[in-house]
């Protein structure tokens, strides 16, 4: 299948500048960076694409062998840069997607130069040395609740992810984008997330790495935020004025200030 319509891949903005890879978290879509775009457009290339199971992806791609663990998400991204040709292109991935850069980086080495990590986790279970900001059983108890009531859980816990509750237009968002993801692959996107360990991965990264996080973030505490940095020799880890796990939809000015900086620095 077509690469482009298997993920529904968008290249758009400076055909002549250095490329920028957006890569969208769980239960999300391209449509989420709508408020990055505009502050990239002039200056670099921006590829833009869904996952298998997310957005407008072409379902019929959809694999639960391949896309049970966060492999099958890297697999795809070094697909789609082969198929355009990239080098050295800048990936940026919010949540999940900063993990699954780290894998694809692994796998392409030649492809990817730089990573931005927004809102990363390696980890979301919490252990005896290390905090992801879960037990065990509360990622039990999502997952159960997820695979049961999928719509529900969508509703109940967007608002929680996003934060900012004196907005709700922006968890509203979030769980209009959830309820519009397949339920089936759903559960298979949140499996190969919420019980992955990527903490290893981490310190065979050896290109420029930018790890966003937010003040406050339930999904993402800043002692991940400190432990992602700590463990990718070179890092630079921000922390942005801002609240829950989405800053490029609830505080777009301080990510694209964040972003737009990293990536000059890189030229």
């Amino acid at each position: 299948m077509d690469i482009s319509r298997r993920n529904n891949v968008n290249v758009i903005g400076n055909p002549q500048g250095p490329t920028v890879v957006l890569a969208h978290g769980f239960g999300c879509d391209q449509n989420m960076w709508r408020l990055t775009v505009p502050a990239l457009v002039e200056e670099y290339r921006v590829v833009l694409f869904d996952y298998v199971g997310s957005g407008r992806a072409e379902p019929s791609a959809f694999s639960e062998e391949r896309y049970a663990s966060l492999d099958g998400y890297a697999r795809d991204v070094v697909d789609i840069c082969e198929a355009l040709d990239l080098h050295e292109a800048v990936f940026v991935g919010h949540s999940v997607s900063a993990m699954i850069g780290v894998l694809a980086a692994g796998l392409a080495p030649e492809r990817i130069g730089a990573l931005v990590m927004v809102a990363p986790s390696p980890r979301y279970i919490d252990e005896e040395s290390y905090r992801g900001g879960f037990s065990a059983e509360d990622i039990d108890e999502l997952l159960g609740s997820l695979e049961s009531n999928y719509l529900g859980w969508s509703a109940a816990m967007a608002p929680v992810i996003m934060g900012n509750a004196e907005r709700p237009e922006l968890g509203d968002e979030l769980a209009n984008s959830f309820c519009a993801t397949d339920p089936a692959m759903a559960r298979v996107f949140a499996r190969a997330t919420f019980l992955s360990d990527s903490r290893d991965d981490l310190k065979s990264v050896s290109v420029p790495t930018l790890v966003l996080e937010c003040a406050q973030d339930v999904i993402a505490p800043r002692e991940v935020g400190a432990f992602v940095h700590q463990a990718i020799p070179g890092s630079k880890l921000i922390t942005l004025d801002a609240t829950g796990h989405c800053p490029h939809l609830s505080a777009p000015e301080a990510t694209n200030e964040a972003l737009t900086a990293f990536l000059a620095g890189l030229r």
